[in-house]
């Protein structure tokens, strides 16, 4: 079980832990124009899922920004995608303002269908945890990494090298 801090305080995350190995679960966010997103929309391709509390803090921003610089060089058989449950608008305008262009931003903000399938939705806040998953093409999870203190970064490094790894598969 996954224990995570929110500013040192422990919180609850709803759903289901997931591990390097299993079966990626499907889930259904929504993009910036509304329309519905899967797992199986980007079928065949590595993912890269970077998950955030909101894209309006300062470490889910920088999170963001690094992943949509490392996405250039990852080539076009890895989508880099980030989820939060900003809405779509919010998202749609931070991205605009950021130029950010190489990842699409997703709402889970309607069920929280990413944040229970992956076990990252926290009950106490309604936000997603901060944590990053590695997707290979077979829909296997490559890298997990659930961050213990919502308000530190990931391992960057360690989840660009899980993709790298599969692109030379």
């Amino acid at each position: 079980m996954v224990h995570v801090t929110f500013k040192e305080n422990p919180v609850t995350l709803l759903g289901t832990e997931v591990a390097a190995g299993d079966k990626a679960p499907d889930f259904t966010v929504l993009s910036n124009d509304l329309k519905p997103v899967t797992l199986n929309d980007s079928k065949g391709k590595i993912r890269l899922i970077s998950v955030v509390p909101s894209l309006d803090t300062g470490v889910c921003s920088e999170q963001t920004r690094k992943f949509n610089e490392e996405a250039l060089s990852l080539g076009d058989d890895v989508e880099v995608l980030t989820i939060s449950v900003d809405l779509p608008f919010a998202q749609a305008r931070w991205t605009a303002a950021e130029d950010v262009k190489n990842v699409k931003t997703l709402s889970d903000h309607r069920d929280l269908s990413f944040g229970e399938a992956y076990g990252v939705a926290i009950k106490e806040l309604r936000l997603l945890a901060r944590s990053i998953f590695v997707i290979g093409k077979d829909d296997k999870v490559a890298y997990v990494e659930y961050v213990q203190e919502v308000t530190n970064h990931p391992d960057y490094d360690k989840a660009i090298e899980e993709v790298k790894k599969l692109t030379n598969e």
